[in-house]
């Protein structure tokens, strides 16, 4: 496979340390212990806010918060509040860790930058509308006509109309900014600086990322294996855009177009007044 990247990239940046991969992987997991940690705290502070006795016993606390689950709303700002909080904590904790690679255009640098040709930003908004039509016929031929949906998009569903607004911001802008730099800005950075994918180019590094991506998923896909397919053609196609554009921002745009039209039937889900 011939390289995606151009041979001369990040001049005068060849002191920027790259993350090694167990550093990368450690900061996909603390990602996801964060939102289960911040998931918790939020379901105590809401109890709190809506007055209920925290002095019953564990039993009686299980209850409350399963009580509270239950409803629509409140799951919605707990999802809203979960991601918010834990995608800020890991990009200040990436930040502080590798200052120097975020301004880099090329990997091991993170691609906030601009790329290297505006036309990607379009190129983004085609693969990020195309990934999910391609990979759903895919995805539904594997599944043999079982309905394919994540948590989030059963949320979303259930959710009042004004928090569907709300939530569709979150999982359309911050959601893709925080994966995107975990799998195409540090993960894949670290899987191209292992001496022996760097034999084989980029493309193990590349396939290696895109099928952690899709990996990470399946929890919130019931674990319906079927779906990994539309999942690694997605990550694939941002792993492409990264390292042909030599920037984060079409991958993130294309990851946000993606979400949008995953989430565009919560509204056609509304009940309108007759």
């Amino acid at each position: 496979m011939p390289p995606l990247m151009p041979p001369a990239r990040n001049e005068g940046h060849a002191d920027a340390r790259p993350p090694n991969l167990w550093g990368a992987l450690g900061l996909i997991l603390l990602y996801f212990v964060l939102q289960a940690v911040s998931s918790t705290l939020v379901v105590l502070a809401i109890e709190v806010a809506e007055g209920f006795n925290l002095h019953g016993g564990a039993a009686h606390l299980g209850a409350t918060a399963q009580a509270l689950l239950a409803q629509p709303d409140v799951q919605a700002v707990t999802a809203m509040l979960t991601l918010s909080v834990s995608a800020s904590l890991t990009l200040l904790v990436a930040h502080q860790k590798w200052p120097r690679l975020w301004s880099l255009a090329w990997p091991p640098g993170f691609g906030f930058t601009l790329p290297a040709r505006p036309q990607f930003f379009v190129l983004a908004v085609v693969v990020g509308l195309a990934a999910p039509m391609l990979g759903g016929l895919l995805t539904h031929l594997l599944a043999h006509d079982h309905d394919v949906s994540q948590n989030i998009q059963q949320l979303g569903r259930a959710a009042p109309p004004g928090l569907r607004i709300l939530l569709v911001l979150i999982v359309t802008s911050l959601g893709p900014l925080v994966e995107e730099l975990l799998f195409r800005g540090v993960l894949l950075s670290a899987l191209i600086q292992l001496a022996w994918i760097r034999r084989w180019r980029v493309g193990w590094a590349v396939v290696l990322s895109s099928l952690a991506f899709a990996l990470v998923h399946l929890p919130g896909l019931h674990w319906q294996w079927y779906a990994l397919p539309q999942l690694m053609l997605l990550a694939l196609a941002l792993a492409w855009l990264r390292l042909r554009s030599g920037s984060i921002w079409p991958g993130v745009l294309a990851h946000g177009a993606y979400n949008l039209l995953a989430v565009a039937a919560w509204f056609a889900a509304t009940h309108l007044p007759a």
